[in-house]
């Protein structure tokens, strides 16, 4: 490619940053105003581009000539001519290659620079996807602590709904009330009056089975109570085991935060613990590409591959070179030479300088460094073959990896966001039974537990689905980063 080619590519790029850099203006603090900035701060990113500026400059050292030369001799006693004293020699001597050495060369070196921009362009693209999978990492994060936080007091809630219950429960100590007694003894007088000794007897009995079971229905309650009063104060205690784990989790998601933040802001060349900005609820991103023309898009766009592919073609330019190099060189010049007058010389030239044109031609008879040069050109023009292969290979299985984790996390958002709404009925519902003491704390724990699981999975899924578009985008050097 010409100069000019990669200077309407410059433009281009230029083109690209400068509308992001407008989108992002719109969104401060937003996922466009980071990337933008990872692609002006991100030192891989510049890096590849330094260097693809410094390959430029290797295309007009390939298409030059090689430097003149000029010989200056002085005679340290003129030398004596049949036309003069010959006392100074001038030689100027420009060397030609063969036909077509030049061109091929600089086309060499134009094409191994557009490999070098395919290179910044797939750096560029990768610092886009890694800053967008590094912020939706902290998106779930921050997500888990909040959801983590919000049900940590639900917990204390349920606790207070616990203490509550402990509160009302019977205390255990039960007294024996006279109501038993006074039956027994109305009983007694007339039984007396009616049958003897039948009923002098039947009161005895009666006076020794009233107490005993009034005793045995007193123990009975303090009994109940006692155990009702021990079963609200385990309940106490599992609520504040299982609000123990919860903060130990939120403890960890914390943590794990400053790890994702140093990474995102290393991406930005940011100081490490630098604040970045999320967002209270992620949308999901809805690709603007047909799911089944990205393998053949990743073909054709993928810089890697089209770095490949120019590699190849400027191995070729050099191949094409060595077989001019092959052929003589051509060389033309002028000698000049300084003639001083002699008086003795009677010759009509006397005392004139003399000019004289010159062709130098090289002899290339050593032919085996230049077919040894022909045959490394075409061993790295296979290697380059098997190279481009392998890595197409290796875009087609990040491409099915990409699609899979597309289509998984598509589907567990319509599961998980069904089943976070069927978890929270039934929470409110099981939580009323508590309150009402219907219901144990077993069960509101469990769905408690997974009302926050589904809760923070429906995040997981949104974030990993914008993932895999962001992934699919990378792979088919797809610039669009609305």
């Amino acid at each position: 490619m010409k100069i000019k080619q990669y200077k309407s590519l410059l433009v281009a790029l230029i083109a690209i940053v400068i509308n992001i850099a407008g989108n992002s203006q719109q969104y401060p603090d937003s996922l466009l105003r980071y990337l933008e900035i990872a692609a002006e701060n991100n030192p891989a990113v510049r890096q590849k581009f330094s260097e693809y500026q410094a390959a430029l400059q290797k295309v007009p050292q390939a298409g030059s000539l090689a430097d003149p030369e000029l010989t200056l001799g002085v005679f340290l006693k003129p030398m004596e001519l049949a036309s003069g004293n010959q006392v100074a020699n001038l030689r100027l001597m420009q060397m030609f290659p063969w036909f077509g050495v030049l061109k091929n060369a600089r086309d060499e070196m134009s094409l191994m620079a557009n490999a070098k921009f395919e290179l910044f362009r797939d750096a560029r693209l990768q610092i886009y996807y890694d800053v967008q999978r590094t912020w939706y990492e902290l998106y779930k994060g921050q997500k888990g602590i909040s959801a983590s936080e919000e049900n940590l007091e639900i917990l204390k809630t349920i606790e207070r709904l616990a203490v509550v219950r402990l509160s009302a429960a019977p205390s255990g100590s039960g007294s024996p009330s006279g109501s038993g007694i006074a039956s027994v003894s109305a009983s007694e007088n007339g039984s007396v009056g009616s049958s003897g000794m039948q009923g002098m007897n039947s009161a005895q009995a009666g006076r020794v089975s009233a107490p005993a079971s009034q005793a045995s229905s007193s123990m009975q309650q303090g009994s109940m109570g006692s155990s009702s009063s021990g079963s609200a104060l385990a309940e106490i205690y599992r609520i504040q085991i299982e609000a123990g784990e919860l903060e130990n989790n939120i403890a960890v998601l914390k943590n794990q935060e400053r790890t994702v933040l140093a990474l995102f802001n290393s991406y930005l060349n940011r100081k490490p613990l630098s604040p970045v900005i999320t967002v209270e609820s992620v949308s999901i991103d809805s690709p603007a590409f047909n799911l089944s023309a990205v393998s053949d898009s990743i073909i054709a766009k993928n810089p890697m591959l089209i770095m490949l592919q120019r590699e190849k073609e400027s191995l070729e330019a050099r191949k094409k070179m060595v077989n001019g190099m092959a052929y003589p060189m051509v060389g033309l010049g002028l000698d000049y030479s300084v003639i001083r007058r002699n008086e003795m010389s009677i010759s009509p030239m006397n005392g004139n300088d003399m000019l004289m044109p010159m062709v130098t031609v090289t002899l290339p008879i050593y032919r085996k460094k230049y077919n040894a040069m022909q045959s490394e050109a075409e061993f790295l023009k296979t290697a380059t073959s098997y190279n481009y292969q392998a890595t197409a290979n290796s875009l087609q299985t990040e491409y099915y990896q990409a699609v899979q984790l597309y289509q998984d996390s598509q589907r567990r958002i319509k599961l998980y966001e069904n089943q976070y709404l069927l978890a929270t009925k039934s929470f409110d519902l099981v939580l009323k039974s508590y309150s009402a003491s219907s219901s144990e704390l077993t069960d509101v724990l469990r769905v408690h537990q997974q009302t926050l699981d589904y809760k923070l999975k429906q995040i997981e899924a949104v974030a990993d689905f914008n993932t895999s578009v962001a992934w699919l985008k990378r792979l088919m050097a797809y610039t669009d980063l609305k």
